[in-house]
């Protein structure tokens, strides 16, 4: 099995658009969009469901005001400070609540309820060019990466149902637990960068992590020629520190024009120059050429 993990430092880099036209070069690929957070590589892909599943984040305590004495004990012993007396009763911040279930365990007049947060979904359905699995963090809930699992899991399920053997993942950005959680287990991870001082900077993150992990690791320079001077300094370090670049992409709006369409730019403008380069650096990842273990 072949886990192609595609990140950036941060968002805005191109990442979800070279992992859209990764998905529509060949057949029988299995997609998994680990960016629960912001997930929008369904907008591209525009899979058919056939899988859809709530995933519960952990819980939020709710007071019983029919039972509840206002005792004030949940306070004393609540460590998130989430609990408080307002308007002379006692009230449970949602914001605060980290669903430790302490309050409710110590309440002596058993008001306290815990109310799973299972508003979070993730799915599993047919695109065009094989199957994807992808999920929606809701606002305000948590474990991002425990869900990042959930969606890998199922990917990796799939693939050994059908046989296929790669399994592009588009990951979130940044450096965070479901970014982690993306990158684990992976063979191959392709860095995203921009040429502008806070892209170069978050590639460098990215880099120390995908280093940690021991994952075969190559950058991709998005948008190049908007400023030449620093992708020479982006490309520079990267040779310096023994890093493949395997592609430089150059500012195309026909990318832009393709979203608007629900098509990669692989599938919209096939015989464009940046067609062809993402292809090139597509055929360069999946045979190992020019991927160094870090």
């Amino acid at each position: 099995m072949n886990e192609i993990v595609i990140l950036s430092g941060k968002g805005g880099t191109g990442k979800t658009s070279l992992s859209a036209a990764f998905a529509t070069i060949n057949n029988n690929t299995i997609v998994a969009d680990c960016d629960v957070d912001a997930a929008n590589l369904h907008l591209i892909l525009q899979p058919v469901n056939y899988y859809d599943r709530n995933f519960t984040t952990g819980s939020k305590a709710l007071i019983n005001y029919d039972t509840c004495t206002n005792c004030g004990l949940c306070i004393d012993y609540c460590r998130f400070d989430a609990i408080s007396f307002h308007r002379e009763k006692v009230t449970i911040s949602e914001i605060s609540c980290d669903g430790c279930k302490l309050c409710s365990r110590i309440c002596p007049s058993h008001s306290i309820q815990m109310i799973p947060s299972d508003k979070s979904r993730w799915y599993a359905g047919n695109y065009r060019n094989g199957k994807m699995v992808h999920a929606r963090l809701a606002p305000g809930e948590e474990n991002s990466g425990k869900l990042v699992n959930v969606v890998r899991e199922h990917a990796k399920k799939t693939a050994q149902e059908t046989g296929w053997e790669t399994i592009i993942i588009d990951g979130p950005p940044g450096i965070g637990c479901a970014v982690i959680s993306s990158i684990t287990g992976t063979n191959k991870a392709i860095i995203v960068t921009e040429p502008t001082n806070s892209g170069f900077h978050d590639m460098k993150r990215v880099l120390e992590i995908t280093a940690n992990f021991k994952v075969k690791t190559v950058v991709v320079i998005n948008k190049y020629d908007l400023n030449e001077s620093i992708s020479s300094k982006i490309e520079n370090w990267c040779v310096e520190n023994n890093i493949p670049v395997v592609g430089k992409i150059a500012f195309d709006p026909e990318i832009v024009m393709a979203m608007i369409n629900c098509q990669s730019i692989t599938e919209w403008k096939p015989e464009s120059e940046t067609s062809k380069e993402i292809i090139r650096i597509w055929n360069q990842v999946k045979t190992d050429k020019c991927i160094i273990q870090r």
